[in-house]
């Protein structure tokens, strides 16, 4: 399987989301690529940033009362809590569930970014993108 990588069609138009995101993509893609002796260490990576990550919009959504903040922040938890569980597996030795998370991740993180984190980012560039006034 080849890693994946950040590619345009995965750009919001708000830098810090977009930053997160590519560093998410790049994470995975080593855990993607990661021998079995690297696995954990690469993984662990991708779960602490994660952890960050949906921190991070979990915050941001509950700081403007955002719409779907509820859905969005249920699904956080229980990717996250997914990905903690894998880890776990694979610090006692069975790399087989991260392996396949790892390589299901890509396509769940593209539907989440296109569809959940779309939307956040869309309000987050209208309350932080200052409106030009008429002189």
């Amino acid at each position: 399987m080849q890693a994946l990588k950040w590619t345009p069609a995965l750009w919001l138009g708000f830098e810090p989301m977009d930053g997160m995101n590519r560093e998410f993509m790049e994470l995975l893609g080593r855990a993607q690529a990661a021998s079995d002796d690297d696995l954990v260490d690469a993984w662990q990576a991708l779960v602490q940033h994660t952890a960050t990550h949906f921190g991070t919009e979990d915050t941001w959504m509950r700081s403007e009362a955002f719409a779907t903040t509820e859905q969005h922040t249920l699904e956080h938890r229980v990717v996250l809590n997914l990905l903690r569980e894998g880890l776990g597996k694979a610090q006692r030795g069975d790399l087989t569930p991260v392996r396949q998370m790892a390589a299901e991740l890509g396509a769940w993180f593209s539907r989440h970014s296109q569809s959940l984190d779309a939307a956040l980012a869309l309000h987050m560039r209208r309350i932080t993108t200052p409106v030009a006034t008429a002189a």
